[in-house]
């Protein structure tokens, strides 16, 4: 078992993919990225969100 990745910034693509979700970018965190979800955390660290791809 590995350590859990760091909450990092998100890129551009995943900006706008965030945007259509009517996310607001500068508010969230992204702690996984795969090709079916991303998932993402509040800065606050309050609210965890799944965004599910490709269904």
């Amino acid at each position: 078992m590995g350590k859990p990745t760091r909450p990092a910034r998100p890129t551009r693509k995943q900006k706008e993919e965030m945007q259509a979700w009517k996310l607001k970018p500068s508010s969230w965190l992204v702690v996984l990225d795969t090709d079916l979800e991303m998932v993402l955390i509040s800065k606050s660290g309050l609210k965890k969100r799944v965004i599910r791809r490709g269904a």
